[in-house]
């Protein structure tokens, strides 16, 4: 069946529909609502939760806690990837 007799068949179903009757109506209203509101609780849950994080960088470790790390870990000249 070639596309234009496909379109010749479906065109008097499309003239039986009722623009004035094809809408979303209220249960797509009340969709469109309900995801609404969960994006906007999303967003203040996601701005509480940013405002908890702390956003400044670890003070440096002290000289003598890095000398004994060193010394228990093994080092070895060639990177770990090779």
């Amino acid at each position: 069946m070639y596309a234009t007799q496909a379109m010749a068949f479906a065109a008097p179903l499309a003239k039986e529909l009722d623009e004035n009757k094809v809408t979303p109506g209220v249960l797509g209203f009340i969709v469109f609502a309900v995801m609404a509101g969960g994006v906007w609780l999303l967003m203040k849950s996601m701005n509480r939760h940013m405002g908890k994080v702390n956003f400044e960088e670890a003070p440096a470790q002290a000289p003598a806690a890095s000398a004994r790390s060193a010394k228990s870990e093994p080092t070895s000249a060639a990177p770990r990837g090779e």
